[in-house]
């Protein structure tokens, strides 16, 4: 049996863990440089950069709903996890500190595992990673310690696994930017692959925690995105769930 450590959640943000750790990087850097670079070399085969593809269904696939999380009698959507023992107390404070945004904001609770067969398993491997939605059973959340234990980065992972894609790969994408592909190395050009994604009636979100930044997989320091009609918005921002992101998650889980 694997080592994990309890996080309560509520235990450590009365300890004020969670407000000595700075939860945010440089603004110079950002959500996709980070996740990226930390992911390069990783064992796992991953889509987009840092999607776990399944090996027992089609990513693309949500049949009757099953890839996403159930909502209780109490009206709240529990999500079971366990931490693994590898992370600091520091570690634990910044991933207590992103679930509880989704606590505060959503229906989404994480809720330490007792033994519920399907779960959250975070643990320090080698990247930034998730399974998309519920895949049932034990599903890793990676967040190596080597540069992911960020709260926009844990959020953006905590995100695949709820059912969220990236924004960028949105089916009605093009309108809203435009993907440079002289500028992407033709072998990961299948990370800008549009998805056939349920947009939930909200507007494209230049601030969501799920945006690429500008210039990812570039292979020749160009932009790789560029947000149209305005080239200067900012996108790939790694702070917090936008407002457009938790009208999302509270829709699409009938909060």
């Amino acid at each position: 049996m694997e080592p994990t450590a309890s996080l309560s959640i509520l235990a450590l943000l009365m300890l004020g863990l969670t407000q000595a750790v700075p939860l945010m990087e440089p603004q110079h850097v950002d959500i996709t440089t980070r996740i990226l670079s930390t992911n390069n070399g990783s064992r796992e085969l991953l889509l987009e950069g840092d999607i776990v593809l399944p090996r027992t269904r089609n990513a693309l696939v949500c049949a009757n709903n099953n890839c996403f999380w159930k909502k209780s009698s109490t009206g709240l959507v529990q999500v079971p996890f366990t931490v693994s023992a590898d992370f600091s107390s520091t570690d634990r404070a910044v991933i207590a500190g992103a679930m509880a945004t989704f606590h505060s904001k959503t229906c989404i609770r994480f809720v330490d595992r007792s033994t519920e067969i399907d779960y959250l398993s975070i643990e320090n491997r080698d990247g930034c990673y998730s399974s998309l939605g519920r895949t049932g059973g034990k599903q890793v959340v990676s967040l190596s310690t080597r540069g992911c234990v960020y709260h926009g980065i844990v959020q953006h992972e905590l995100n695949h696994a709820l059912g969220f894609y990236h924004e960028h790969t949105r089916s009605d994408r093009d309108r809203y930017v435009t993907i440079n592909w002289q500028n992407i190395d033709p072998t990961m050009q299948y990370n800008f692959n549009k998805e056939n994604t349920n947009n939930l009636n909200t507007p494209y979100d230049y601030s969501s925690v799920m945006h690429y930044g500008k210039t990812a997989f570039t292979i020749n320091g160009l932009n790789t995105i560029t947000p149209i009609p305005d080239a200067s918005v900012q996108i790939g921002q790694r702070v917090d769930l936008s407002v457009i992101d938790i009208q999302r998650i509270n829709t699409l889980y009938n909060c």
